[in-house]
């Protein structure tokens, strides 16, 4: 059997090689796990009860795009948020933002672009940002987002090849996992360079809603401030963070009309749409924002005990947003070993997060820290990193 090699060049997977290297015996009286982005605050206290009136959408085929109701809500929170008026025809709900993110790509990167096209991803990344530039036949190029570029990818710094052969720059902020966040001149001269060089962005905006002080400017409402091309910029939202529901697997997509087109026209092919109950969920979850604020104070809070617990250490940068800890070490695998043998506390090596390029692993030298469990057991937990990485 002669199997495909699109994915060879893939890193291995993050958590199975995680389990394989933390497979050691620890000293720590308690295991405290901060090593997967899950938020673990209480999600909205309606989500029963509108499961409960909506059951008999199980017996039904749920609507592919979204139904009315949550592509109402969906609008609205976009003009809450950002002062959009972005018409249902321009939004696609998603199962998930990671099918979106793999699926826009596969829907809008284009064959052929001076060459092989490319697809541009910070890194570190999110790994579906890998496999969708595999998957459509798109050379990924791995733009480091380190210390020195802010934490933020410096496409600027590519070469004109580069760029000119760019169909889809991926872009997160607030940035998973180093927390910066992509300023409104960041966007501006972002969505400038991909009008120039004709590509493009996709904006994961799944940590929009979890925040120090300010909100963080949208692309999409850049973009509109500009008066660019509105095709020019897809962006993918989710209630996994701002709602504390990463199972109900419910995200969505806006952009131009065309290319909102494309992606749908794929989706009614090869797209798993929200089961009825859940897109019901959705709505109501979209529409709230009082709850959003109680999640975000709770968010809020964590950032001062781990300034508290952390300001002191050399390199450490407090995070824009988002709920990681982006923490400097001589050597990630081996401080996340240490940590598991000698406390019981579980994080991620920033390697895992990263690909090797030009020579260059930007997240070797860094953990992954996950605040999301309840504010004690994460106080607990940053005092034995600090005490034990950091003494």
């Amino acid at each position: 059997m002669v199997f495909p090699e699109r994915f060879s060049d893939l890193p291995a997977a993050t958590w199975p090689r995680l389990r394989a290297l933390l497979d050691v015996p620890t000293q720590g009286a308690e295991t405290i796990n901060m090593t997967i982005g899950e938020p673990r605050h209480a999600f909205p206290a309606f989500v029963g009860d509108i499961i409960a009136d909506n059951l008999a959408g199980f017996g039904k085929y749920p609507d592919n795009n979204g139904t009315e109701p949550l592509l109402e809500a969906i609008g609205g929170f976009l003009k809450r948020r950002y002062d959009l008026d972005i018409p249902p025809a321009q939004i696609l709900t998603l199962n998930g933002t990671r099918e979106g993110l793999y699926n826009a790509a596969m829907a809008l990167c284009r064959e052929e672009k001076h060459g092989q096209p490319v697809i541009l991803t910070p890194n570190p990344f999110y790994q579906v940002y890998a496999v969708a530039a595999l998957s459509v036949g798109a050379e990924p190029v791995y733009v480091p987002a380190t210390l020195a570029s802010g934490h933020l990818p410096d496409f600027h710094a590519l070469s004109d090849d580069i760029l000119n052969r760019t169909a889809i720059a991926y872009i997160c902020s607030p940035a998973n996992p180093q927390g910066a966040v992509a300023d409104t001149a960041y966007w501006r001269d972002l969505i400038t360079l991909a009008e120039k060089h004709d590509f493009i962005v996709f904006a994961d905006e799944c940590y929009s809603e979890i925040y120090r002080d300010t909100p963080p400017p949208g692309a999409l409402q850049i973009a509109k401030e500009m008066g660019a091309d509105p095709e020019r910029v897809v962006i993918f939202q989710s209630l996994s963070k701002r709602s504390n529901l990463p199972g109900l697997r419910s995200g969505f997509c806006a952009g131009g009309p065309q290319s909102i087109a494309r992606i749908r026209l794929l989706r009614a092919f090869a797209g798993a749409p929200l089961p009825g109950p859940l897109q019901a969920v959705a709505a109501a979850a979209w529409a709230d924002d009082a709850h959003v604020q109680e999640n975000r104070a709770l968010y809020q809070r964590k950032y001062t005990i781990a300034d508290d617990i952390l300001g002191h250490i050399d390199g450490y940068q407090s995070p824009q947003a988002g709920f990681f800890l982006w923490l400097p070490t001589a050597d990630g695998e081996q401080a996340a070993v240490k940590l598991w043998q000698d406390t019981g506390v579980r994080v991620l090596p920033g390697a895992y997060l990263s690909q090797d390029a030009n020579g260059l692993n930007p997240g070797k030298n860094y953990i992954r820290v996950a605040m999301v469990a309840p504010t004690q057991e994460v106080q607990r937990g940053l005092t034995l990193i600090r005490d034990c990485l950091y003494g």
